[in-house]
């Protein structure tokens, strides 16, 4: 028997349905740390968070602005395009709903564009970020998110491979046309669903 079989045959004893498990992926209890480039600093006192685009009212938020708004605690699992899955994990922030209602959002947008530091974005379809599990989290497991996971605010969406969910958020962009991030132009899948192993091109 292969790792991954071994490692699939391995929940039924944790009392996992083996069913959360993407295809092709294993679960594992770490947080692996995978990104592009350096990991960022900040003064949080000059960070803020934008939302813009096709909205009525373009948003800056600081931190504190931010964590004023109120909060949402999601349950969840999530699957990295690189093979790892991790289970019943818990992020507090505000749903990207929230934010977008708060900005106005128009009936035209049809995409939202989430952008990070270092040029960093990746595109998603306005209706997955819609859902009660779409959020700007700022703390992960009861405690603020760590430098590298995302500090001081990541995207979340975790019904998507984890690329998705863009770390050191400073931006949402609303859209009325798709616009391919970085890892999606660079030969990664254009929308990503674990379950149907949509990791790169042609999936």
């Amino acid at each position: 028997m292969g790792f991954f079989d071994r490692n699939r045959a391995a929940l039924a004893e944790r009392g996992i349905d083996a069913t959360r498990l993407p295809p092709g992926q294993y679960f594992t209890d770490r947080f692996p740390v995978l990104h592009v480039g350096d990991v960022p600093s900040y003064d949080l006192t000059a960070w803020d968070l934008q939302v813009g685009g096709l909205v009525r009212q373009p948003l800056r938020l600081s931190f504190d602005e931010l964590r004023a708004l109120p909060a949402t605690e999601v349950l969840t699992d999530i699957h990295c395009v690189t093979k790892w899955s991790k289970f019943d994990t818990t992020w507090r922030g505000v749903r990207v709903r929230d934010l977008l209602d708060l900005a106005g959002r128009d009936p035209a947008a049809t995409h939202v564009v989430g952008h990070a530091e270092f040029g960093y974005s990746a595109n998603l379809p306005l209706e997955d970020v819609l859902g009660d599990k779409a959020l700007v989290a700022y703390e992960y497991e009861g405690a603020p998110l760590e430098a590298e996971h995302g500090f001081p605010a990541r995207l979340v969406v975790p019904h998507l491979y984890f690329w998705k969910s863009v770390k050191w958020l400073r931006g949402l962009e609303l859209t009325n046309g798709d616009q391919p991030g970085f890892w999606e132009r660079n030969g990664y899948h254009n929308y990503g669903d674990p379950f149907r192993e949509q990791r790169y091109w042609g999936d």
